[in-house]
């Protein structure tokens, strides 16, 4: 009975080296919000550092490629133009009738047919030039005109759990395989333990015991996604670190997720028109609105329906106000950003698969590095109650 309560301490151990790492990456995503009181409580690794991860991504991948501008020039502007003229063209007239009605409802209502319809096709003429112009001008200063990362800021501020999923999508192979190795390295501690425990049954050799199988499984379980960073041969294997093993593979998932949930065309177009810049960004668009309004036709109209130099001040800012809200309308296609996503993926991708094994873990590992000791503890207190329970029943069974 005795032998058999020894071969219960490695299996125990493998027990404890599955549970604590099991409970270590449950500790890196959950809770997503912080649980506790003041000082005292938790909140998963990832949700917690999402924001510095994002932007080590960012400071590694997209700036090291470049810019934005240099992106966007991969999003063929052509095609931009294309989205903008073929949303807006249908809306022109409903979008000139709005502005209009809004500055001089009676005037507008009572004007001949023949001059609206006039107007709406000079419009719908001279909607493409001005528009690829506009494209043309956005190119060149698109990043100056977005911070990228106050949008990244932004976006993991309102959706915690984004980088969870990323992580979990890209990375469920290698949680997986962590989790059940922590069983193998803690039956092989566990074995090690057992001629000690016959040598010493001293009443705290199996919960300090314990408390190091934890601990060195969870230390083990981290290192194995990280270290070593380049490949090493170990006998008739390569070993290296199985999150680094798996770069070109990783890089597609985090830069598919990334440009798909984060730097999305709508939420670029939104972060221009609401962010820092905002206010250079309806600059830009009002320069190139201005000929539409400059134009003669234009100007015979205001004096046809006598709004004067106050109401023609008021159309330009009624038109500019439009051309945000239209501008919002068209970045907003779901279907325009799914057809664009996979070129920011590309971009993404691209880079952190050039990027060296050292680049690559640090793009990952700062924020786990701050957190390691703490979910080895953790790991460690549930080895130790572990150990303290099978003293308890060893000297139930001696007796």
């Amino acid at each position: 009975m005795f032998d058999a309560a020894l071969l219960s301490v490695p299996v125990m151990a493998a027990v404890v080296g599955w549970l604590t790492n099991w409970l270590a990456i449950q500790m890196s995503f959950y809770p997503v919000q912080f649980i506790g009181i003041g000082m005292v409580g938790w909140q998963g690794v990832i949700p917690r550092k999402a924001e510095k991860m994002a932007h080590i991504c960012i400071d590694r991948t997209l700036q090291q490629f470049g810019d934005l501008n240099a992106v966007y020039r991969k999003l063929e502007p052509q095609r931009i133009v294309e989205q903008v003229v073929s949303q807006v063209t249908p809306r022109l007239d409903e979008y000139i009738d709005e502005v209009m009605y809004e500055i001089q409802p009676v005037l507008w209502d009572n004007l001949p047919l023949f001059l609206r319809n006039r107007i709406y096709q000079w419009a719908r003429e001279q909607l493409p030039s001005r528009i690829e112009e506009l494209v043309e001008d956005f190119g060149d200063d698109l990043d100056d005109l977005v911070d990228l990362k106050a949008l990244l800021s932004r976006e993991l501020a309102g959706n915690p759990d984004l980088m969870n999923r990323i992580f979990q999508q890209a990375g469920a192979v290698e949680l997986k395989s962590v989790i059940n190795r922590g069983a193998i390295i803690g039956a092989i501690l566990g074995a090690a333990l057992v001629p000690l425990w016959v040598r010493y049954p001293e009443p705290w050799l199996l919960p300090v015991g314990g408390f190091v199988i934890g601990f060195l499984t969870n230390w083990v379980a981290i290192n194995l996604i990280f270290a070593p960073v380049r490949p090493h041969r170990v006998f008739f294997w390569n070993v290296q670190g199985l999150f680094l093993r798996r770069q070109p593979e990783i890089s597609d998932i985090w830069a598919k997720l990334v440009a798909e949930e984060l730097i999305t065309v709508e939420k670029v177009a939104d972060a221009m028109i609401h962010g820092s810049h905002g206010d250079r960004t309806r600059a830009i668009i009002q320069k190139h609105l201005r000929p539409l309004l400059d134009n003669s036709m234009i100007m015979k109209l205001s004096a046809q329906v006598t709004v004067g130099m106050t109401g023609y001040t008021e159309l330009k800012k009624a038109m500019n106000q439009k051309a945000v809200l239209a501008t919002r309308d068209v970045f907003s296609d779901p279907e325009f950003n799914r057809e664009r996503a996979p070129v920011v993926a590309e971009v993404l991708s691209g880079q952190m698969k050039s990027l060296g094994p050292t680049e690559f873990q640090d793009i990952l590992r700062p924020a786990f590095r701050e957190e390691e000791l703490q979910l080895m503890v953790v790991g460690g207190i549930f080895g130790a109650l572990a150990g303290a329970l099978q003293f308890v029943s060893f000297t139930y069974l001696t007796f």
